[in-house]
This record gives structure tokens, C-alpha cells and sequence, in this order.
């Protein structure tokens, strides 16, 4: 199964696309989707649907895993991020990838087998389960890489608490 998986933002948008099979990751693509901050706001959102639906076209993933929001104390964050966010949930939708939400909570105990894992270990056991050298960077890659490899621990399962978000529903 070839699974995407998103961190999603509005300046820093991070990919990372495994396939899975066998219980066996094969990493075919990582990196992050970058806007710069001087550009109009719409024309960000515009380089963010472009660009993801052209990763989306070169490796046709089955599963799209997304990071599912939760507010902070900047509200102007929270609704830059959510429009982003929105970009990335339509994109999935036109090229007809299910998209699946999971919690920060989610991810960590997945990867790491404990929910309040902070962020360095996260990122280590990612650099172990994929057998990288190193901690892929920016960070929101390694977090990209994690909601991808969430989502293959958790698709078969039925108790996940993750939203599927398919095509006509």
C-alpha cells in the first residue's frame, strides 16, 4: 500500500510517501512543500494544492494520512493552517485518494508505542523504522514520515478513532 503522509502548514508543508507491504517500509519520496512568506496568501494556497497534486499524480498513494488539528493559544495560526489544511483535504478528494486524520496522540503512540512521546523521540524511531542515517529534515518531514507510517500500524486496524474521508460522503 502506498501511503502519503502530511504535516500540513501554510509556510512549510511536509511529505512523505512509503510503500507498505509485509510489514516492510520502502521509502519513495520525502520532503516538504515551501511557500514564502512575502507571497499573497491565495497564491500560497494555490502552490500548495499544485504542487501536492503533483506528487499525488507521480506515485498515486491508496491512503492520504493527515494531521488532525487542534487549537493553540494563535488563533490566526489555527485558521492559516486550516485553510492549508483544506487545500490538502481537497486535493486528495480530486484525485481520489482517501484521507485519514490522526491525532498527535495517535501518531506518537503508534511510532512510538507511548502518546506522550515528545518530538526527538518521534523522530528518532522514524529514522529507525525507515533506516535512515539521519532525522529527516525540516522537521515537518519527520512528522509527514510519521503520520505515514501511523497510518500503516493502524489500517487494519477497526479501532483506530481516525476519520476516512471518502469520495461522495
Amino acid at each position: 500500500m502506498v501511503i502519503l503522509g502530511i504535516d500540513p502548514g501554510y509556510a512549510i508543508v511536509g511529505y512523505g510517501v512509503l510503500d507498505y507491504k509485509n510489514n516492510h517500509f520502502t521509502i519513495l519520496d520525502y520532503g516538504a512543500i515551501l511557500t514564502d512568506a512575502g507571497t499573497p496568501f491565495n497564491e500560497r494556497l494555490e502552490t500548495i494544492y499544485d504542487r501536492l497534486s503533483a506528487i499525488i499524480d507521480r506515485f498515486q498513494p491508496e491512503a492520504m494520512a493527515v494531521e488532525k488539528l487542534f487549537y493553540n493559544n494563535n488563533a490566526k495560526t489555527v485558521i492559516d493552517v486550516s485553510q492549508a489544511r483544506g487545500v490538502i483535504m481537497l486535493a486528495a478528494q480530486k484525485k481520489g485518494v482517501c484521507a485519514y486524520e490522526y491525532t498527535p496522540l495517535q501518531v506518537k503512540q503508534s511510532v512510538v508505542g507511548y502518546g506522550r512521546a515528545d518530538k526527538k523521540q518521534v523522530q528518532e524511531m522514524i529514522r529507525r523504522i525507515l533506516g535512515l542515517e539521519k532525522v529527516p529534515k525540516p522537521d515537518d518531514t519527520a512528522d509527514a514520515l510519521a503520520m505515514a507510517v501511523c497510518h500503516a500500524h493502524s489500517s487494519g486496524s477497526l479501532m483506530t478513532g481516525s476519520l476516512r474521508i471518502r469520495k461522495g460522503i
